[in-house]
């Protein structure tokens, strides 16, 4: 760890950045999301030493998105264990985020928990007889413990934004509940997974939060076990084969680390046993994930040698 300059390879990343800012589309399909200035970079770095580096707009709060995913999936993990698997899937989709042919021919149970119905699924789980306020709540309370932050909130223009064109969301959700995979009302859940993904939160912040991952499920820095090793890993693993839906493939090859997409522009990236890495460039590429945020993770990764390949 000594032996690399943290620092200086961080404000690399950075500067090579400059000229690629604003390449992608933001994902205009959610209103809220259409008006993000597509220019914004924002890198940052959290070691298990507790070092922080960071570079452009680490500072500046954005949504989640599917980020959130990989948080649900640790609380309901905890809560549930290995029951969890008897309703979702490991496998990678090969199909959209919010694809319905695959549901229907695999009898309404998600391929795995980072597609939006396996998504749905958890949270579903995670509810159990609770009201979504009381889980909306959870999430963002575990975000917050877990970034060390107490500023980290949802942004109710965007969960509204997302209920308000969440259609495809709606029609997997009934889908699901129909092959009875999903045990609370649709709506209950559904406004659960909205504001679920509408938490905002910086890239300094969302490092911090992920740091338990690159270190076999205990924070480093405050020394709390989050999740047992074995979930870790587990989670670990869905990150590297499903965390970008069909590109996951690709983002392994060109990154080769665990990571969790979000169409906010997002980027949750573990190095396991060094560090957590949180990426955010509005502009999407034609599957949805970042594409300035996927170059910059690509160079970052050639240049600390992190790929665990």
């Amino acid at each position: 760890m000594g032996t690399l300059d943290l620092a200086a390879i961080v404000a690399d990343v950075g500067r090579e950045m400059q000229s690629h800012r604003g390449e992608g589309h933001v994902a205009d399909y959610i209103p809220a999301l259409a008006r993000v200035d597509a220019r914004r970079f924002g890198l940052a770095v959290v070691t298990c030493g507790g070092e922080t580096f960071e570079t452009g707009d680490a500072w500046v709060p954005f949504s989640i998105q599917s980020i959130s995913k990989v948080f649900t999936l640790t609380l309901a993990l905890e809560r549930l264990g290995e029951d969890l698997w008897a309703r979702v899937g490991r496998e990678p989709s090969g199909s959209r985020f919010n694809s319905i042919v695959q549901l229907e021919a695999e009898h309404g149970v998600p391929r795995n928990p980072f597609i939006n119905a396996g998504a749905i699924v958890t949270t579903d789980a995670l509810m159990a007889g609770r009201g979504r306020d009381e889980v909306i709540a959870e999430i963002r309370d575990t975000l917050r413990r877990l970034a060390d932050n107490d500023t980290i909130d949802l942004d109710k223009e965007v969960a509204e934004s997302e209920a308000a064109t969440g259609f495809r969301n709606y029609a997997l959700a009934n889908f699901m509940r129909g092959f009875d995979n999903l045990r609370s009302p649709v709506e209950e859940v559904l406004q659960t997974y909205f504001h679920q993904c509408a938490m905002r939160i910086t890239c300094r912040q969302l490092a911090r939060a992920g740091l338990f991952l690159a270190n076999g499920g205990v924070d480093p820095i405050s020394g709390e076990r989050v999740v047992s090793a074995e979930h870790a890993r587990r989670i670990c693993a869905i990150m590297m084969t499903c965390g970008h839906y069909d590109a996951s493939g690709d983002f392994a090859f060109k990154v080769g680390l665990p990571g969790k997409s979000g169409v906010g522009g997002g980027i949750l990236t573990i190095a396991p046993g060094k560090a957590a890495i949180a990426v955010w460039s509005p502009g999407l590429n034609e599957v949805g994930n970042s594409q300035v945020g996927t170059l910059a993770l690509e160079r970052l990764v050639a240049k600390t040698g992190w790929s665990v390949f």
